[in-house]
């Protein structure tokens, strides 16, 4: 039985976050003709728009290499869940963004990947009192149709929070050359 001394719906405990983004379609279309390792480093730098997603939970990306990427996440009470800890489908968005991208580092324009499937192992709980997250993605395999990849998130002291791995299936063709 809930305590009838605490009013759950008080407007003290109401909480409200606006999220603002821009249109993906134009963003899209502005890194067609980018490599992925570009159009990568594009959101990095600020020159594309992170997409929606990406900001609706404050991830941005910090780190760009072929065949590995780098998220983070400044973790906030919009993303826990009921006991007080950070939802596990935020690990899970942190980690197929994180390895999808990883792959995206290594193909043409015109060239992208879909995930298949994600494997997650929890380790340990994650919480606004975490610190800064980190997702890591790498490559295990480029493949022409499918690819793997592996994937850590880790609390602000660089504790090992989850583990994943991931396939994924390669969609569309290089772009050709005019």
């Amino acid at each position: 039985m809930i305590a009838e001394t605490t009013d759950l719906f008080s407007p003290d405990l109401l909480r409200v976050r606006v999220v603002e983004w821009q249109a993906p379609g134009p963003a899209a279309q502005a890194a067609a003709p980018m490599s992925g390792i570009e159009a990568m480093r594009a959101i990095r730098d600020g020159v594309l728009p992170p997409p929606p997603m990406a900001r609706l939970i404050g991830l941005r990306m910090s780190v760009v290499e072929e065949g590995r990427i780098v998220t983070e996440l400044e973790p906030h009470e919009s993303l826990e869940n009921t006991i007080g800890l950070l939802h596990g489908a935020t690990a899970a968005a942190l980690l197929d963004t994180a390895m999808g991208c990883a792959i995206s580092t290594m193909l043409p324009a015109g060239q992208t990947s879909v995930t298949l499937d994600l494997k997650l192992a929890y380790l340990r709980p994650l919480s606004v009192r975490s610190g800064t997250i980190t997702a890591e993605g790498k490559i295990i395999k480029l493949g022409r149709q499918t690819s793997y990849t592996e994937g850590f998130v880790r609390d602000g002291k660089g504790n090992l929070a989850v583990h994943a791995t991931a396939t994924f299936s390669m969609v569309g063709e290089p772009a050709k050359a005019k």
